[in-house]
């Protein structure tokens, strides 16, 4: 047995995980870990509805900071 192979801590076969091993696996990672992504972000989500003054006040303001020279 090499050197290397005495540190490698031995590795769970994947395959052969049941769904119970599997969850807890991936609980134990996000524990140690934190979870990546969230489930859903804001982009996947339907904007709110605007009212018809709040887009006249939001149009406004997006002409105000168009730079003179893009007139």
């Amino acid at each position: 047995m090499s050197e290397r192979e005495e540190h490698e801590p031995e590795r769970a076969d994947t395959r052969t995980e049941t769904p119970a091993e599997r969850a807890a696996r991936r609980r134990r990672l996000a524990q140690i870990f934190g979870e990546g992504l969230p489930d859903q972000t804001s982009d996947d989500l339907d904007e709110p509805a605007r009212s018809a003054d709040e887009e006249r006040r939001n149009e406004e303001w997006l002409r105000r900071q168009v730079p003179p020279h893009h007139g």
